[in-house]
């Protein structure tokens, strides 16, 4: 059997071993975050958030067709992000195999059977390796971009090594590989720009093979990498659709051509250019203008692929982001303008006081016969040249907490500058190390757990190795946490084999071929540090990104595969002979793959797990016929879409995302027919929020109406949107503002009891007006939005708010709200200070109802099933609604509904799927304990506050293990803990339970005395 025979043997059974892996460990519906959403769009060719991924959703739709229709989505995306991971793992299988059969040739060796035998053990630990590290395993079993992203930069980089050998073969017909790259480049667009940071490398590869090489040379070759990937980048990406917009509206607004019309002379002026250039290059014996020319006329045919979004855009699809359906609006969406921008090389820092606004090119829409002009678009916050610097790396002081946390993270006072140094000490502590460095160390030596790690902790998810006296300086004794953490299926401890395996293998191939070495480097680079350096994070991010680098690990994973041919010639001067590829190859799988395997399968196996799938039924069926509810995040917002647009669950509830909210094209939305939602009405017209129209509006007393006064909301509205009423401003623009922020919505008792919108005993205490203040002095356009809508609706459809939002977006409406399941909904009562937290107000019979009958909480009563930090979060949404429906019933002296209700819910979630805890995300367990105290359920009652008080002891002795500089971290949290055991103790001793008080007051007093707290 010749050696070819063997790789491609050998590489499809990995590719079996990984496929197999991932599909018996998908998650069996849609996931948290963005997969919602994805499989969504991927089931009825919907428009997904910017910059779009049209491949991926015209491969997944392929694959919905092809495993049950749009019933079975979830399914069918999960598999194909498992099969494109298997694939992943057989392209670097051979990538491996070819790296090591080079440095095999390099020694002057023959390709006999042992060094095939050797080869073939790198590219099997290699792959294996990658295949169980905990970035690429997470993204391979969900509904999500990266599993295909990572797929098509493993088949780029593979294709240029087959380049690499079939020119020694076939000479110059080899660069038809090259076409294909450029091909695959294009298309790769349509999924994840990540592809085009292999480019660098791919240039390398060809620079070598083709070139006598010198250290000038190797300089100008990495230089024309860059340029090459900034040309697709920006040139391609960014300038070809910017161009046929340009002559879009040329020709329709000059011309009085079609809608259109300029996209296809661009296009066809493309083509012919191209046909022109590519003859002359061939007349003329230009052989890299032929090449390149082709190259790019290739990428552009892969990038085609994004008509798909316009046209799907076109036909209104319920999920439309951003509306690209047209040129013009396809640039805000390629430029991913909702998500703004962040400085790079150059710009101001977190306190850096603005001058002014730039103002950028005019901004246009498309109108009914031609492109209308929306004014001038205000691209960002202008700065004295003094304000701003190079390489800014502590930028943003828009809110979020980046003020204080760069201020006590850097250690400046108030007011204080920071300086070039704070910059490059934030860059490499936070954005370096803490933003990437932790993330690839999670990989290949160790994870501590699965909580977010937000202020650089050191009990949360730092990197470990599992070897105690390395790990104990920098995180404390991991054995004395409290057991929830302690016995994590997060925590996976790899003792750093993996990681020196790699660099075994890094200087091994260094010794052997460098240019290769390089090559691989790059790689590295180029899909870490440089996504570390292009990103500019900031800190607060609302999840762990480690998803961003997984191109690193996959570069990494080359060098563990090659540390076997290091560990083999180690063996050799050992004596072992010929057998010493296989035992290397045997002992490296034992200590890296088998290792990775056994201990990262528990906290990646999702196979039982329907959370996402749960939370969003528990939302609706929260809501009344024809609702309409608020949402906000990822997290309350995509799994909804899902159940909705997959699985058709309450598509009469029409959803609307706050943070989309203050975007003039989702606002049109609104007015659009959503499956079995009605369209949701406005006071304002279009044109009145269209582009940066009434952004934001500042609240100013210009003493025309008594502060006392409560004005009707509708009348409000339409006096802001009217630019007569505009306060003239220095520059001589008018600037619309508030003059009161007590607003009225009148009650129309009739339609009241009509729509039946409050409960039968409560209908004597409706109000005639539902009146409100607003709690903050600018109202964003999101908000302005929420008002519009709230006058509009005149009480004709019920208006529920998540329970998961920002309370500032109740708009001061707290004292209106009932609680309803997972959501709170507008009623013309008042109940004077009911609050989010303490919500006095409750359907008490539909809550019961819900929780006991309807909820689902997605196989959390399986002891098996692991739930992360995300999953565990929104758990706890459950949990708040059952301690608060709890409480409102022992007010109202219904102590058996409340222990049923908490019964329910302790049994519901199993302990080992959430265990019990004082951690921050723990802490509704704590009230949930006082319901069964209040209740007088002594056997739950005990149990429970065992454990919590053994959590409070193993956490303080796990602060105590910790050197003096970061037990500040722990503290605070220490501080809360004792005091939650102390309530809890006092609640138990006027509920009778006189043992369980003294047991938990002998620990508060012992540890208050003891730490001086």
């Amino acid at each position: 059997m010749n050696y070819n025979k063997i790789n491609n043997i050998v590489g499809w059974v990995i590719c079996v071993i990984a496929s197999a892996v991932y599909l018996m460990t998908k998650e069996a519906t849609a996931s948290f975050w963005d997969c919602g959403e994805f499989i969504a769009g991927a089931a009825k060719l919907e428009v997904v958030h910017s910059p779009g991924a049209p491949l991926f959703l015209m491969i997944g739709r392929f694959f919905v067709i092809l495993l049950g229709g749009i019933k079975n989505a979830a399914f069918a995306i999960n598999s194909m992000s498992a099969l494109a991971s298997g694939f992943t793992i057989l392209f670097l299988f051979w990538t491996i195999t070819h790296f090591a059969k080079r440095i095999i040739l390099k020694q002057n060796k023959e390709i006999d059977l042992n060094s095939t035998l050797l080869i073939m053990g790198t590219g099997v630990v290699g792959a294996l390796a990658y295949t169980f590290s905990d970035t690429f395993w997470f993204s391979a079993v969900e509904g999500e971009v990266y599993a295909m992203s990572s797929l098509l930069t493993a088949v780029v980089f593979w294709a240029i090594l087959k380049w690499e050998d079939r020119l020694e073969l076939e000479g110059g017909n080899a660069d038809r590989w090259i076409l294909l790259i450029a091909f695959i480049i294009g298309l790769s667009i349509g999924v994840h720009l990540l592809n085009l940071l292999t480019i660098p490398a791919i240039v390398m590869v060809y620079y070598f093979k083709k070139s006598n090489v010198t250290k000038l040379g190797t300089f100008w070759a990495f230089i024309i990498g860059c340029v090459i990937t900034g040309v697709v980048q920006v040139g391609v990406i960014q300038y070809v659709p910017m161009l046929a917009s340009k002559m879009d509206i040329l020709f329709v607004n000059s011309f009085g051509l079609p809608f259109n019309s300029g996209v296809f002379f661009t296009l066809i002026v493309i083509g012919v250019s191209c046909f022109f250039v590519l003859k002359w290059a061939k007349a003329n014996g230009k052989y890299f203008l032929h090449l390149g020319t082709l190259s790019f006329a290739f990428i552009l045919i892969g990038y085609s692929a994004f008509f798909q979004t316009i046209i799907r855009s076109n036909a209104d699809v319920p999920i439309d982001m951003t509306n690209p359906d047209n040129a013009i609006s396809l640039i805000k969406y390629l430029q991913r303008e909702q998500y703004g921008s962040q400085p790079l090389l150059y710009g101001p820092d977190f306190n850096s006081k603005p001058i002014g606004m730039e103002e950028g090119s005019m901004q246009y829409r498309k109108g009914p016969k031609k492109y209308e002009e929306l004014g001038l678009k205000v691209d960002a916050y202008k700065y004295e040249p003094s304000e701003e610097r190079i390489f800014p790396r502590i930028w943003d002081g828009n809110g979020g907490g980046r003020p204080e946390y760069y201020q006590s993270y850097l250690g400046l006072q108030d007011g204080e500058k920071a300086s070039g140094l704070d910059n490059l000490r934030f860059f490499f502590s936070y954005q370096v190390n803490q933003m990437w460095w932790r993330y690839f160390c999670w990989n290949y030596i160790g994870r501590q757990n699965d909580i977010q790690n937000i202020q650089g902790e050191p009990q949360n998810s730092n990197w470990i190795s599992g070897i105690k006296f390395l790990d104990k300086p920098r995180v404390g004794d991991i054995d004395k946490m409290p057991i929830s953490m302690r016995e994590s299926k997060a925590r996976n401890e790899l003792y750093f084999l993996p990681f020196l395996l790699g660099i075994l293998g890094l200087i091994y191939h260094y010794k052997n071929d460098i240019n290769n070495t390089f090559i691989v480097t790059l790689l590295f680079f180029f899909t870490g540090l440089a996504i570390v350096i292009y990103l500019n994070n900031t800190p607060l991010q609302p999840r762990e990104r480690d998803y961003a680098y997984a191109g690193a690990t996959y570069a990494f994973a080359i060098w563990i595969g090659i540390g076997v041919m290091m560990v083999s010639e180690l063996l050799q001067k050992l004596k072992l002979g010929k057998s010493s590829p296989i035992a290397a190859t045997l002992l490296c799988l034992l200590a890296v793959p088998m290792l990775m395997a056994s201990k990262e399968w528990d906290d990646h196996d999702r196979s039982q797990k329907t959370l996402a799938r749960a939370t969003a039924i528990n939302f609706l069926e929260s809501c009344e016929p024809n609702a309409i509810l608020f949402t906000e995040g990822d997290n309350d917002t995509y799994p909804l879409w899902y159940a909705q647009e997959v699985e058709g669950i309450r598509t009469d509830v029409r959803l609307i995302n706050i943070s989309l909210l203050g975007i003039d094209w989702y606002i049109d939305q609104l007015a659009n027919a959503v499956n079995n939602a009605a369209p949701v009405p406005l006071i304002w017209k279009p044109e009145q929020y269209r582009a940066d129209l009434r952004n934001y509006i500042q609240y100013y007393d210009s003493k025309q109406i008594p502060q006392d006064k409560y004005v009707n909301l509708s009348e409000i509205l339409q006096w802001i949107g009217d630019d007569k009423n505009a306060q003239q401003t220095m520059s001589g623009k008018g600037m619309n503002y508030l003059p009161t922020k007590n607003f009225f919505i009148p009650v129309d008792k009739e339609l009241i009891y009509k729509n039946k919108v409050i409960l039968e005993g409560d209908t004597s205490q409706i109000v005639d007006q539902v009146r409100f203040t607003m709690p903050t002095n600018v109202a964003y356009k999101n908000d302005l939005a929420i008002l519009n809508i709230l006058a509009a609706n005149a009480w004709k459809r019920p208006i529920y708010f998540a329970n998961s939002i920002d309370p500032n977006h109740y708009e001061g409406l707290s004292e209106y709200l009932q609680l309803e399941g997972l959501a709170y909904k507008l009623i013309p009562v008042r109940t004077p200070g009911s609050t989010p937290n303490t919500p006095l107000r409750i359907n008490v019979d539909k809550c019961i109802d819900l929780v006991l009958n309807k909820f689902q909480f997605g196989g959390a009563d399986k002891p098996n099933v692991y739930f992360d930090q995300t999953n565990r979060r929104m758990l706890n949404s459950s949990r708040v609604l059952a301690f608060q429906l709890a409480e409102y019933l022992l007010r109202n002296n219904r102590k058996e509904d409340a222990l049923k209700i908490a019964n329910h819910v302790l049994k519901s979630i199993h302990e080992k799927a959430y265990p019990t805890g004082l951690s921050q995300e723990d802490r509704t367990m704590i009230l949930m304990t006082n319901v069964f105290i209040k209740c007088g359920a002594k056997e739950q009652s005990k149990m429970l506050t065992e454990k919590l008080t053994q959590f409070l002891e193993d956490d303080i002795q796990y602060m105590m293990s910790l050197s003096e500089s970061k037990r500040d971290y722990k503290r605070e949290e220490i501080q809360f803990e004792i005091s939650a055991i102390g309530y809890l103790a006092n609640e138990a001793q006027q509920s009778g339970m006189e043992d369980i008080a003294k047991s938990m007051m002998d620990v508060v007093d012992k540890y208050q005395s003891q730490l001086k707290f």
